[in-house]
């Protein structure tokens, strides 16, 4: 769990970007910078009215002014974010090394039987351009609406933006309200047009596979994030069936500060809410077969719902 809260880090994982002025509030002092820090914590973080938080914020401010270094004030904002926000909250250093970022262009390709495979990665956009992301999958898709089955692979999607993702796989999604945020004050919902026309796509324009095709997703314990977000777009959804081990535990959203020093407050603001009214936060989602062969089994029940069909 250690390695993955590290690549959380690495990948900046957040579902909607939100600009902070690099000169809001004193953060030229470390004490000024806890305060500005806190107050950015206070309005948006998902557990601010928590009594938690309350207690921590009020030690916080305190321990503020006493700061000597600017290290000592990151590791007081981070403790304060863990608090605030949960464990999807955090403080980021500056990257200065985008050859890290783990990231790869999804892959798809057609099984026999016509069952098509698609692997679904991490996405930032920093080294896959979003468009080659949503291509490589979504023509694919367009191409093969005749397909009987799908297997879409999220195992190791540790997040990203959930914009590309969604778009990339819309074909297999039904258009309207496919997630839900909720946050402290209140619940906003998400339709699969506005995220097609943030990807600078029409949903007019893309066909959909039949909705009674079944589609087999794969997750495993690096499942997070956006990579959840996308896994409960499909939850509640009848022609569909999970197969792996729980996931992450980090299905929530996020917003991004940036501050001064070049640092980024990755706050987390609403937890998701999946079609069925289920809400999923901190907790790992649980696929509806645990298995250790999820390929296999996926497969085989995509093959098992084909059958099923044709007799």
């Amino acid at each position: 769990m250690v390695k993955f809260n590290r690549i959380i880090s690495l990948l900046i994982l957040f579902f909607v970007v939100s600009a902070c002025s690099f000169f809001g509030g004193n953060q030229k002092t470390p004490g000024g910078y806890v305060r500005h820090c806190v107050r950015m914590l206070d309005r948006e973080a998902l557990y601010a009215d928590s009594p938690e938080w309350v207690e921590t914020r009020q030690a916080i401010l305190a321990e503020a002014k006493t700061l000597t270094t600017m290290d000592l004030a990151h590791d007081a904002v981070s403790r304060a974010a863990k608090i605030a926000g949960g464990k999807h909250s955090a403080l980021v250093p500056p990257v200065t090394d985008t050859t890290a970022y783990p990231e790869v262009a999804p892959e798809v390709w057609l099984q026999k039987e016509d069952i098509l495979h698609i692997v679904l990665p991490a996405h930032t956009g920093v080294k896959v351009p979003d468009s080659l992301y949503i291509h490589s999958v979504l023509d694919f898709l367009q191409e093969h609406l005749d397909a009987r089955g799908v297997v879409l692979d999220l195992r190791g999607n540790t997040g990203g933006n959930m914009g590309p993702m969604i778009s990339a796989v819309s074909p297999l999604l039904p258009n309207g309200v496919i997630l839900r945020f909720k946050s402290r004050k209140r619940t906003t919902p998400i339709f699969l047009e506005s995220i097609l026309m943030g990807a600078g796509l029409s949903s007019d324009s893309i066909e959909k596979l039949p909705a009674l095709t079944p589609v087999a997703i794969l997750t495993d314990g690096h499942t997070g994030s956006s990579g959840e977000a996308t896994l409960l777009c499909f939850r509640g959804l009848d022609n569909v069936r999970t197969f792996g081990m729980p996931t992450a535990g980090y299905a929530s959203a996020n917003v991004t500060k940036f501050l001064s020093d070049g640092y980024l407050l990755v706050i987390t603001t609403s937890c998701d809410v999946a079609r069925t009214g289920e809400v999923f936060c901190a907790d790992p989602i649980e696929p509806d077969v645990r298995t250790d062969t999820p390929l296999e089994d996926a497969a085989a029940w995509v093959r098992s719902m084909i059958q099923k069909e044709t007799d």
